[in-house]
C-alpha cells in the first residue's frame, strides 16, 4: 500500500524509541533512516507486510550518519541489491568508509558494548551511494523528494519533502518529541548532542522547516507529529536556553574537564522547570529513565561547543 509506514526499531530494547520510516508509491520502496543492524529484520518484515520485496527497494535514505540512524545501512544495503544510499555530502564519505565512525563510536561505547549495539558496519561501494545538494529533488514514483541541509543538530544533516503528501522526514532536526511524553500536552526536547551542535544554526533549521507549511513531520525520535507550530516553539526556546547554556559554560571559570556535569546539572534543572509546566510530567520516574541518555548527550554536546569557542578564544589569544 503506497504511503508513510513507521517501523518501530525497538533501538536499545525500547518501544517507540527510534524509527526507521518505510515509504512506498505504487511498487516502488524506499527506506529513510535505518538504524542499526540488529534493526534490519524489522524493516525487511516491514516490506513483507505490504508484500513488496527486497529487489524493490530502490532508495536507502539517511538523514545523518550518527548510529540510531545509518548503522545498519551496510547491511541492509546488502539485503536490498538494487538500492541507492542517498546521503549528505558531508555524510556519504563515512558510508563509504566507516573506519573513522566506527572508531570514534567504540571510543566512545568500548570495543565490546560497541559491538553489542552496533555490530560490524561494513562499508558501502561508492559507487550505490549518491549525494544531494541543498534544495535538489529527486523523482520516486509519482511523487518528488527534496533534500534541505539542515545544519545544528550536525553537519551533515538533511531533511526530505515528499511532495505527495507535503510531510517532512526531519531526523534530529526537529528533536525529539517521544510518544510516552505526549499525555500532558505536546513534549518537544531538542537534540543538542555532540560533536557539531551550533544552537543558532539549529533554530534556523527548525524556522526553516516550518516555513515549508509541511501537513506533518517525521522525526526519528519518534512518529508521525501534526502539532508542528506547538512543538516548534518549543524547540526554538529550549535552543534558546542551549545557547545560554553553552555561553555560560564558555565564559565561567571552571575547568573544561567539568563543564559536562555543570551542563548536565543545569539541564536537569531547566527540564524540570519545563515538565511542571505541563503537568505532572517531570515527576514520573519513567519521564527520567527515557530521558537520562538523552540529556547526556545534551549535555555533552553543550560542554563540547563550549570548549571548542574557549580552545579558539586560547587560540587567538596566542598569537
Amino acid at each position: 500500500m503506497s504511503g508513510i509506514h513507521t517501523i518501530d526499531t525497538g533501538y536499545l530494547g525500547r518501544d517507540e524509541f527510534a524509527a526507521a520510516y518505510l515509504l512506498v508509491d505504487g511498487d516502488r520502496a524506499a527506506f529513510i533512516d535505518n538504524n542499526t543492524n540488529a534493526a534490519v529484520p524489522r524493516l525487511l518484515a516491514t516490506l513483507d507486510e505490504h508484500q513488496l520485496s527486497p529487489e524493490q527497494v530502490e532508495y536507502l535514505i539517511i538523514t545523518h550518519v550518527h548510529l540510531d540512524h545509518a548503522g545498519g545501512t551496510s547491511a541492509l544495503a546488502e539485503a536490498c541489491p538494487q538500492a541507492t544510499v542517498l546521503a549528505h555530502p558531508r555524510a556519504a564519505p563515512h558510508v563509504i568508509d566507516p573506519s573513522k565512525l566506527v572508531a570514534s563510536a567504540s571510543a566512545v561505547y568500548g570495543e565490546k558494548e560497541f559491538q553489542q549495539l552496533y555490530g560490524t558496519i561494513q562499508p558501502v561501494a561508492a559507487e550505490r551511494v549518491e549525494t544531494l545538494d541543498d534544495e535538489q529533488s529527486i523523482v520516486f514514483g509519482q511523487r518528488e523528494l527534496r533534500f534541505l541541509h539542515t545544519r545544528g543538530h550536525a553537519n551533515h544533516h538533511f531533511c526530505i519533502v515528499d511532495s505527495a503528501t507535503d510531510a517532512i522526514f526531519t531526523g534530529d532536526a526537529f528533536g525529539l518529541i517521544y510518544p510516552a511524553l505526549q499525555h500532558q500536552g505536546m513534549c518537544a526536547l531538542p537534540s543538542t548532542s555532540p560533536t557539531d551542535f551550533e544552537p543558532e544554526l539549529a533554530r534556523q533549521s527548525v524556522r526553516r522547516l516550518i516555513a515549508e507549511r509541511p501537513s506533518a513531520v517525521f522525526p526519528t525520535h519518534f512518529g508521525k507529529v501534526t502539532d508542528i507550530e506547538t512543538a516548534a516553539a518549543q524547540l526554538i526556546r529550549h535552543l534558546d536556553f542551549a545557547e545560554a547554556l553553552r555561553d555560560a559554560a564558555e565564559h565561567g571559570d571552571r575547568p573544561d574537564e567539568q563543564l559536562e556535569a555543570y551542563c548536565r546539572a543545569r539541564l536537569q534543572d531547566y527540564f524540570q522547570g519545563f515538565f511542571d509546566g505541563l503537568g505532572t510530567l517531570g515527576q514520573e520516574p519513567d519521564v527520567w529513565n527515557l530521558l537520562s541518555m538523552d540529556l547526556d548527550l545534551n549535555a555533552q554536546g553543550i560542554a563540547f561547543a563550549a570548549t571548542k569557542r574557549r580552545r579558539k578564544a586560547r587560540q587567538a589569544n596566542a598569537t
